[in-house]
């Protein structure tokens, strides 16, 4: 799963070499240098490093023009932070049913669009891709801008290639749950260079970095924010990218052994992988038939040493229809969104994500499919 894992002498090297380097903070040699390897990594042409996950999702929703009045659909199950995003450039959140692959409901998508749609924030949830070449032949048709907000999912890929590279920009995390951390931080991607250049000025407080001016008389045009990451989070940063490659091997490994001990279990219904998609493999969802079963079910593996990984045990920052304290900011009643989510919310209620550790032993991945099995069966046979 986390990168937090592998934090290691090689991260505490780096960061003492900024301690005896005299510039602390922000100087940008680092910086640069991760976001170099960032974008090379994926084979996209500019990478912006930010402060976290949701400055990355604020930034791209500036760059690429969205604001007041205007409409950004995303899904349901999400984390808060993509629809504060929205909210937060003056913009109105919609929000659709995601489908069996846990994503967006491409179906329901398309019959959201409205005049008022410029932009669609897929989510590729829990390292899963979202059905990408549908999102993008809908976003075509429809001239709207894709933000692919890929915060749980670096390391997938789509077809040959890393997951959120066929969209107009992809944003990640590196927080300290995520597949690479920097302790905090995030990263927008693109290939646009006009996009690169505004996400650039409008995370140093709209600085141009004019080469003909000092920065006390930088030109500017467009007004911005402190976004800017450290370089002590970029020498982390650059250490834990060379450990991707890793993190990810691992993960398929460990996922593909646990999966193949539950996989015969009659009643349990495993997550819809889309075709073209290889997953991060860092959690594996599977439901129960209904939700007093799943319940169950979390209880006694608790009981028995097991944990979730945000279903159950995160959903309410997780699932849109519980966030009642920003509703009045987006026009929804309570009743009214829990009626339009129905859908995602019986998958979500009878749904059980298990954490894939990157150091779990062969012997403890075998223990943790034998506590599923047992306790499936248990409540599927009640």
């Amino acid at each position: 799963m986390p990168g937090f894992e592998l934090i290691g002498k090689e991260e505490q090297q780096a960061v003492n070499e900024i301690f005896t380097s005299g510039s602390l903070f922000y100087n940008g040699k680092r910086v640069k240098q991760f976001e170099e390897m960032f974008a090379q990594y994926l084979g996209m042409k500019y990478a912006v490093a930010v402060s976290s996950g949701t400055a990355a999702l604020k930034t791209a929703l500036i760059a690429a023009g969205i604001g007041k009045g205007d409409e950004v659909i995303t899904q349901a199950f999400t984390f808060i932070a993509t629809v504060e995003a929205i909210l937060d450039v003056g913009a109105k959140p919609i929000i659709v049913n995601i489908d069996e692959t846990y994503n967006m409901d491409t179906i329901e998508l398309e019959k959201a669009i409205t005049p008022s749609t410029k932009a669609i924030i897929p989510v590729d949830m829990l390292g899963v891709a979202t059905e990408v070449d549908r999102i993008n032949a809908i976003a075509k048709e429809h001239n709207l801008v894709i933000i692919d907000d890929c915060c749980e999912s670096l390391g997938a890929e789509w077809g040959n290639k890393k997951l959120g590279t066929d969209y107009d920009m992809a944003v990640f995390s590196f927080d300290n749950g995520k597949t690479i951390t920097t302790g905090e931080g995030g990263m927008i991607a693109t290939n646009n260079l006009d996009w690169y250049k505004l996400c650039i000025e409008y995370r140093d407080h709209g600085h141009e970095n004019n080469p003909k001016k000092p920065r006390g008389r930088d030109t500017h045009r467009i007004p911005g924010f402190n976004f800017r990451t450290t370089e002590l989070n970029a020498a982390i940063g650059i250490q834990q990218l060379k450990k991707l490659d890793y993190i990810v091997e691992s993960n398929r490994r460990n996922y593909k052994i646990l999966k193949n001990e539950i996989s015969d279990i009659n009643g349990l219904k495993f997550r819809k992988i889309p075709s073209k998609c290889t997953p991060l493999c860092d959690t594996l969802i599977f439901n129960f038939p209904t939700k007093n079963v799943a319940t169950e079910f979390v209880a006694l593996i608790k009981q028995n040493g097991l944990n979730t990984k945000n279903v159950p045990d995160a959903i309410e920052w997780h699932f849109a229809p519980y966030w009642d304290h920003i509703f009045d900011k987006f026009d929804f009643q309570n009743g009214d969104i829990w009626d339009s989510t129905k859908f995602s919310s019986d998958m979500l209620d009878r749904s059980v994500a298990i954490p894939i550790m990157v150091k779990m032993q062969n012997d403890i991945i075998l223990e943790t499919g034998s506590i599923i099995r047992s306790m499936a069966e248990k409540v599927l046979n009640n």
